[in-house]
């Protein structure tokens, strides 16, 4: 642990002490990069509060009066059974999520069992898995579990779902002569968020595009996917286009490949139908 971590780590001890206090509190653990050990001069602090029902906004504001806080804002809708609240610490920023016990246990079903693929709390899903228990460990030892019981239906629907290319390998060409940089870029995006997506699947790994940061550390626990992929990934964004839509359309392939070798109940005709396709132009 870095002695950035650990500065981070016990500032986040002391200041939850205020909501502990609180016998509506069940539940707190740290996240991010503080329990991964990953800090650094930016960093901020991730920390997940369950209460048996959401605390007052009277009871939140001594707590911030007791920290001594900066407050900057309240996010989302207590009226849905979670919400967050942000402030600065000695200068660093504090992002704390509160939510009822039934409103997160909704959350998970809703990724575990309903498999919404597209929602970020599947975000929270790693983040629970990572996570460093401050309080109620019982409980989200109990969550842990729950969460890395990653369920086949899950995998499966994730790689349905961002199993979908545009075939831009096919049309470059044609975009090199109509001013399309910004939707080139969209498209390269997009195709890496879905080759991410598919091989988090395969490899039973939550991933969602919101927020995503640190792709290299993400990509080594794979042990399904394409040859150097975090590099060719990367490689993507700094190849001249025609290049980079040839490295992507062999990244595509690959990664059907790898669908076609570890699930193969999968469809995918649709993925492949434009795999070495070239657009002519009229003559």
């Amino acid at each position: 642990m870095t002695d950035k971590t650990q500065y981070l780590l016990e500032l986040v001890k002391h200041n939850v002490k205020a909501y502990i206090a609180n016998p509506k509190t069940k539940a707190v653990m740290v996240t991010g990069s503080v329990a991964e050990g990953l800090c650094d001069e930016y960093s901020d602090c991730d920390v997940m509060l369950y209460y048996s029902e959401l605390p007052s906004e009277e009871e939140l504001t001594r707590a911030r009066q007791q920290n001594q806080v900066e407050f900057i804002g309240i996010l989302g809708n207590r009226q849905e059974g979670a919400f967050g609240e942000s402030f600065l610490v000695n200068g660093v920023e504090c992002q704390f999520a509160h939510a009822t016990i039934a409103q997160w246990e909704k959350e998970i079903s809703s990724i575990l069992e309903e498999f919404d693929v597209q929602s970020p709390i599947i975000k929270a899903m790693s983040g629970t898995l990572v996570g460093i228990p401050l309080y109620g460990e019982t409980l989200i030892q109990q969550w842990k579990a729950r969460v890395a019981n990653y369920p086949d239906g899950l995998a499966q629907t994730m790689v349905e779902h961002y199993l979908r290319f545009v075939a831009i390998w096919g049309m470059q060409s044609k975009l090199a002569k109509r001013d399309t940089t910004l939707w080139y870029y969209q498209i390269l995006v997009e195709s890496a968020q879905n080759i991410l997506g598919v091989l988090s699947g395969l490899n039973r790994l939550y991933y969602s595009t919101f927020q995503f940061k640190r792709m290299g550390r993400f990509v080594e626990q794979m042990k399904i996917a394409p040859l150097n992929l975090a590099s060719r990934l990367e490689g993507l964004f700094y190849h001249e286009a025609p290049i980079a839509v040839n490295e992507l359309e062999a990244l595509v392939q690959e990664t059907i490949e790898l669908v076609e070798i570890h699930m193969p109940q999968v469809d995918t005709s649709e993925a492949k139908r434009k795999l070495g396709w070239r657009q002519q132009p009229e003559s």
